[in-house]
């Protein structure tokens, strides 16, 4: 397991006086705030926040020594990572965080490595999973129970049954012809 998670993202400032746009990665978007200092990726600098109010779907926060535009502006792009010991352990084996599944082996139900979790994304139509394979390949999964039916964090692993990988490609795929209608002659 990763010592550090992600929870939120600088995305820019807002007005004159050092506020900062704040994109929550937290399961309840208020608690990027709640862990106390949050810092960036190499432990390098300390954040101490408090949320100011909205602007869409973001948080408009006062970072604690940053006072003007040019200062809120320059922290744009930051991730800012919490350490894990801070967040609350999950109350059940199937849940997890995120973060927990980078490096896991993965392994086909049939048996035998098929490759490592690189990276997980949400693209808007559910969880996939990037899987470097031993060819060293990228390749994407779904997230999905009947393509990823095991998940062992404690014992470092993920199960992937291939054949319900190339049923949900082939189904997709269905989608994707039926979407753009028939030409017509």
């Amino acid at each position: 397991m990763t010592s550090k998670l992600c929870v939120g993202q600088f995305a820019g400032s807002h007005g004159v006086r050092g506020l900062v746009k704040l994109r929550s990665f937290t399961q309840d978007p208020a608690d990027v705030v709640a862990y106390g200092a949050l810092s960036d990726e190499t432990g390098g600098r300390s954040f101490r926040l408090a949320l100011q109010g909205k602007a869409k779907d973001l948080f408009l926060a006062k970072v604690e020594g940053v006072a003007t535009r040019e200062q809120a502006q320059a922290l744009a792009g930051v991730r800012l990572y919490v350490d894990r010991a801070a967040l609350p352990e999950t109350e059940d084996e199937d849940e997890f965080y995120h973060a927990d599944l980078i490096g896991l082996r993965a392994e086909l139900a049939e048996g035998g490595l098929y490759g490592t979790v690189k990276a997980i994304y949400d693209f808007g139509g559910g969880d996939v999973l990037e899987i470097r394979v031993a060819s060293g390949a990228l390749e994407m999964l779904p997230f999905s129970k009947a393509c990823v039916p095991v998940v062992d964090v404690r014992g470092g692993r993920i199960v992937v049954d291939l054949p319900a990988v190339i049923e949900a490609r082939e189904g997709q795929d269905d989608d994707a012809e039926g979407e753009g209608g028939e030409e017509e002659p």
